[in-house]
């Protein structure tokens, strides 16, 4: 992720008594000139803060009173909380118990926590106690350094994953948390150092400063704690949780066709926009239309001929809050090819630059990374793209050899099975622990990682929130390897041309013999190769049907009615009424051995 927001406590992290420490202004005036929004986020009262720092227009914005309060450097102000009402000061002067009320909070000695809690209970008011050191604050429930945080960037329209958090004591576990990027210093509570990503070393506040002139220097956010922001993937066959990281990656995810590696990516792009992430989602066969049933997805480009306008994209993507799929699906290939010269680079370029989207998902990857003109497309320093492929042979090196995560469906391909075994570049996958990739079933899946000691992990898929748009007509154009193409044979012998999609099988088909067809029928070789390969059991179901009923001698010719089943499945209602004789199959070179798809 990209550093775009710095987020400060201040006493004890950036302040000492009250004052900031030396070096702190230099150092956030260096941020700021970087582009870097940098925002303190304090328990004082905001007038205390004032009369301490005096202008405070050197920094972004002002998250003070544990959150309860924002403001501005141009003086707007917003209240995100309420006083406690007159009862409760009431009640703690006849406890004689000293405070300070600010515009919603609440201070005290933390030593008055006693008779503050007890009423807080005899009065039965919504209202909770925060130690702070030596002090306590109390304010409303719901209200933290966290959520004051994150409405202050909702009105700036930045996002926490691109933000860095610094804090020292218990009040700023809640900051810690919101940030991608959560730091300690080590001189703070020894309990907010165990949750914090990083330990900022030093012996007091003015170390800071030279944590915030390293961060800056860095491309994107210093690598978090693994697991900080988790994905939850499925479960193990024994029920244990399959999680990953996924911040600072390239992922690949691989499988053939009708593998699930669409419902595979979806379920990850679901878990990201629900965390917050933004995505842009490049969708060029329309597999990814159903996200827009989750807040914050704009499709664009669906059930138009012409891909989205640049600059529209370019608006969208540079939103907070909102991801992006860009539907080319009615787009011819040669158009989307061109297409993606432009998109992907200028993608690169604004992510670069915002820090958004946070993750670039390239769907079918094969068309626009291959070895000739992958590379210049992507800007692989990102670690922010998740590569979509059932051939990954055909990805550009550089690309292959940037991968760091691989979620892996069924390969039957022995080709592509030893192009996985490159890119996982973990001697310690033993490659046992792929061989049964090829009878993987859908809903199942292997995660690979680089970490020394990896092991491949196999795990059933959750279920998705959203509907997984299966357009069939890719699967209708989809060709398979050769080895499982369907050879058409009479008497033994190869005939004709081989079928490598179901486009060119029902082309073919009304051409072939009568006799050729009967005897295939009759071995259910039609129903059984359409199961095997394209999984597709309820067309193969229906194929079935009808080979039964020449067996049975009820039917004369099986070729007309299995191409038209064909066809009513995997084309509209209009392409479907033309008839198998108006389907243009490219032409195929005569097979001369027969293949393992016939019988």
């Amino acid at each position: 992720m990209k550093f775009g927001v710095l987020a400060l406590d201040y006493d004890g992290t950036i302040a000492q008594d009250g004052v900031l420490a030396p070096g702190i202004k230099p150092a956030l005036a260096e941020a700021r000139a970087r582009g870097i929004v940098v925002i303190i986020a304090t328990g004082r009262i905001l007038s205390d803060l004032r009369s301490l720092c005096g202008d405070l227009s050197f920094v972004d914005a002002i998250v003070a009173e544990n959150g309860a309060v924002l403001a501005f450097p141009n003086g707007q102000t917003r209240i995100l909380g309420r006083l406690p009402p007159l009862s409760f000061f009431n009640e703690l002067q006849r406890r004689g118990v000293a405070f300070r009320s600010g515009q919603c909070i609440v201070e005290a000695d933390a030593s008055a926590a006693p008779a503050i809690l007890a009423a807080i209970r005899e009065l039965q008011l919504p209202l909770v106690i925060l130690f702070n050191r030596g002090r306590l604050m109390v304010l409303e429930q719901a209200i933290s350094k966290g959520t004051g945080l994150r409405d202050a960037l909702r009105i700036l329209r930045l996002s926490p994953h691109n933000a860095i958090s610094i804090g020292d004591a218990e009040n700023d576990h809640a900051l810690l948390a919101e940030c991608e990027l959560a730091a300690a210093v080590s001189w703070g509570s020894p309990t907010l150092q165990a949750e914090a990503d990083q330990v900022v070393k030093g012996d007091g506040p003015s170390a800071v400063a030279a944590y915030i002139r390293w961060a800056i220097t860095q491309s994107r956010l210093p690598a978090g704690r693994p697991g900080r922001h988790p994905l939850t993937l499925g479960t193990t066959h024994d029920g244990q949780p399959v999680t990953d990281a996924v911040s600072g990656v390239n992922a690949l995810i691989v499988g053939e066709s009708q593998s699930g590696k669409s419902w595979a990516t979806g379920l990850i792009c679901e878990q990201l926009i629900i965390q917050g992430y933004t995505l842009c989602v490049i969708d060029p066969e329309g597999d990814y239309g159903g996200l827009e049933a989750l807040p914050g997805v704009l499709v664009l480009g669906a059930d138009d001929d012409r891909p989205p306008d640049m600059p529209e994209v370019a608006h969208a993507i540079q939103h907070f809050d909102l991801s992006v799929v860009v539907d080319l699906s009615c787009v011819h290939l040669q158009e989307k090819v061109a297409y993606m010269k432009a998109l992907l680079p200028m993608l690169a370029s604004i992510r670069r630059t915002t820090g958004l989207p946070h993750r670039i998902v390239v769907d079918e990857a094969h068309y626009f990374l291959h070895e000739e003109t992958g590379t210049p497309l992507l800007d692989l320093e990102l670690n922010a793209y998740t590569i979509v492929t059932y051939r990954p042979s055909d990805l550009a090196p550089e690309i292959r050899s940037a991968i760091d995560r691989v979620v892996a469906k069924r390969l039957t391909s022995v080709h592509e099975f030893e192009t996985l075994l490159a890119i996982a570049k973990n001697t310690n996958i033993a490659r046992e622990g792929l061989t049964d990739l090829d009878k993987l079933p859908t809903d199942e899946a292997l995660l690979l990682t680089r970490q020394a000691g990896g092991q491949p992990r196999r795990f059933k898929l959750l279920p998705r929130l959203t509907a997984h748009v299966r357009h069939r007509e890719k699967y209708f154009d989809f060709e398979v390897v050769p080895e499982q193409a369907f050879v058409f044979t009479e008497g033994g012998s190869s005939i004709g041309s081989s079928a490598r999609s179901l486009k060119q099988f029902a082309a073919f088909l009304p051409g072939c013999p009568a006799s050729s067809a009967g005897d295939h029928a009759r071995r259910a070789d039609f129903s059984r190769w359409v199961a095997d390969v394209f999984q597709d059991h309820s067309l193969a179901s229906n194929i079935r049907k009808v080979e039964q009923r020449y067996r049975l001698n009820r039917l004369d010719d099986v070729r007309q009615p299995i191409a038209s089943l064909i066809l009513e499945r995997y084309t509209t209602p209009q392409e479907a009424t033309l008839g198998p004789e108006h389907v243009v199959a490219p032409a195929i070179a005569v097979e001369t051995s027969p293949s393992r798809a016939t019988a």
